[in-house]
């Protein structure tokens, strides 16, 4: 390739990162001035605050009336393995695994738990696995859209409305950027930091009544930390999912939560943060449709995220090379992108095949996407000269 100039125009913020993300347009410090600090979450005006934030929630998300919403500790993580600990163990088990998280949710079933008459439904980074596959008797646990592989499920067709197990759906990537099916599905997790901008530490947990009728009816075989407990006297803890958080929260953190939720309803709600993120990366599709170098490592459109957009290199020259040089390309280009300010954070996770990860998400503006694009190609150009290639 023909060495080409450094593009004049650059992203007015290079924060791509796909966790924790960029925050939201228009945020400061002094978003946080109103935090309710130096008192206890337990206070009256404590409780009312994280109350606020639930309901907030469900506003915004559309989440069912009867639907319980609480808030956890230890993040998207602890808001699943909650869920994992506390209700399996009565039915048999489904986990779908394409990217990074599902397959840690397969070692906790697998592995940790030790549970029987498992089945493990697995592809490749870049596919899904047979959806079709899925038992309408046994309890299914995947991720809405994987983080770490830029694929999500088209919609909830595959799981049956008259399923008899219960569906257990991470979704920390795919709230508040995609539609999610709530009455097909019985528990939902997702984490502050990733669409809205949030800050890290703090999952939500949101039950169906078919996950509350589990929990009131089942004891699980293993010890539970007090962590993870989310019944007492074979009843629900109420106070959980009305704003009495388990552990200490951060009133601040909490504050910010407040501050991006009322972001998301000024920006028109729901259908306007997914069509945000809908416009980035429609931007990154027309760039990749011309690029000559890369392209998305998932090849149907159709389950392609909006939100963790993962790329490859499909360029002959590098492709040729070892898989280590192959990385080693991948780092430098991502690197030279940093050196300049351009873009920060968009190297593909650890475990995904080497490429780029960028973050398209609700708070993510079009115009800094766009922006990006030539400096794609020019970093790309520079790396192969830097590598004499």
């Amino acid at each position: 390739m023909t060495d080409i100039q450094q593009p004049a125009m650059r992203p007015a913020d290079p924060r791509f990162s796909s966790g924790p993300c960029k925050k939201h347009p228009g945020w400061d410090f002094k978003t946080l001035s109103s935090a309710l600090l130096g008192r206890s979450h337990r206070s009256a005006p404590g409780k009312a605050r994280l109350a606020q934030a639930i309901e907030e929630t469900r506003t915004l998300l559309g989440v069912p009336e009867d639907y319980r919403i609480g808030i956890v500790p230890a993040s998207d993580t602890g808001a699943m393995e909650m869920a994992l600990w506390s209700l399996l163990g009565t039915h048999p088990v489904d986990v779908l695994a394409w990217e990074s998280f599902g397959k840690g949710w397969v070692t906790d079933i697998t592995d940790q738990l030790k549970l029987d008459d498992v089945n493990v439904l697995e592809a490749a980074y870049g596919s899904l696995p047979d959806l079709g596959a899925v038992r309408p008797d046994a309890d299914v646990i995947f991720t809405w859209n994987g983080t770490t592989s830029g694929v999500r499920v088209p919609n909830a067709n595959w799981i049956s409305a008259k399923r008899e197990g219960l569906s257990i759906c991470d979704a920390t990537s795919a709230a508040f950027a995609q539609e999610l099916d709530w009455p097909k599905l019985d528990v939902v997790t997702y984490s502050w930091q990733k669409v809205l901008g949030g800050e890290a530490a703090h999952g939500m947990l949101i039950l169906s009544p078919r996950a509350v009728e589990r929990l009131e009816n089942h004891a699980p075989s293993w010890p539970l930390p007090k962590i993870f407990r989310l019944t007492k006297n074979e009843k629900l803890i109420d106070g959980i999912f009305r704003g009495a958080t388990i552990n200490t929260p951060s009133m601040m953190v909490v504050e910010d939560y407040l501050s991006a939720l009322k972001w998301a309803a000024r920006s028109g709600g729901l259908s306007a943060l997914i069509a945000r993120a809908d416009a980035n990366l429609a931007t990154i599709s027309e760039w990749v449709a011309s690029s000559g170098w890369a392209d998305f490592l998932c090849a149907d459109p159709a389950l392609r995220s909006n939100t963790g957009v993962c790329l490859k290199i499909t360029h002959s020259v590098v492709t040729a090379l070892a898989d280590a040089d192959q990385a080693d390309f991948a780092k430098a280009l991502v690197r030279r992108l940093e050196i300049e300010g351009v873009a920060l954070d968009i190297g593909s996770y650890r475990d995904a095949p080497p490429g780029l990860r960028i973050w398209c998400g609700a708070t993510i503006e079009a115009d800094d996407v766009m922006a990006l694009m030539p400096w794609l190609d020019w970093a790309f150009v520079s790396t192969l000269a830097a590598f004499d290639l």
